[in-house]
């Protein structure tokens, strides 16, 4: 009986990164080359990993972000449809505000709009007093995490709003 030894190098993030971006080139064929979608996954990556403390899940995070991106993208060229308006809240940290913005929305919304949030200088993890706020609206966080924001999710959205962060946000018209 032969023992099952785990494959370091299936578990580096290469690898993983790797992985992912062939399974998101699936999902956009027709759209978008493979080495773009394996440059949006790696950059995403990237651009988490700098403000991140933790990179047990990084690999992951960076393929939602990546499948976000590529997704607005699409949406905002017009090749692939949106159901319904976008709406992106922006702030400096994407810590608090803008995702208490989105979580409140995205509840009241009910699948009418699609929520977006980001941050022009995201930090490593939405702030805990944010949870446990929202926790007490029923609303749970756990899977939000900070993202950068980014041209694609702005071209996307169908209205931007800032929270009011004076000259540290990004300003859209």
């Amino acid at each position: 009986m032969s023992e099952h030894r785990a494959q370091p190098e299936l578990l580096m993030p290469h690898a993983v990164l790797s992985r992912t971006a062939d399974a998101l080139s699936a999902k956009y064929v027709g759209i978008f080359s493979p080495q773009t979608v394996e440059r949006y996954v790696f950059e995403s990556y990237t651009a988490l990993r700098r403000t991140s403390k933790v990179h047990t899940h990084l690999t992951m995070l960076a393929g939602r972000f990546a499948a976000d991106r590529l997704t607005a993208l699409a949406q905002s060229t017009g090749d692939a449809p949106k159901d319904v308006p976008e709406v992106l809240f922006i702030c400096v940290r994407n810590a608090g505000r803008s995702q208490m913005a989105a979580a409140l929305l995205t509840r009241r919304a009910a699948g009418r709009v699609h929520v977006r949030s980001a941050g022009s200088a995201p930090t490593h993890e939405i702030n805990p007093a944010v949870i446990e706020a929202m926790a007490e609206l029923g609303i749970d966080l756990t899977d939000a995490y900070p993202k950068p924001l980014t041209d694609d999710v702005v071209a996307a959205a169908d209205v931007v709003v800032s929270m009011g962060c004076g000259d540290a946000c990004a300003i859209y018209p």
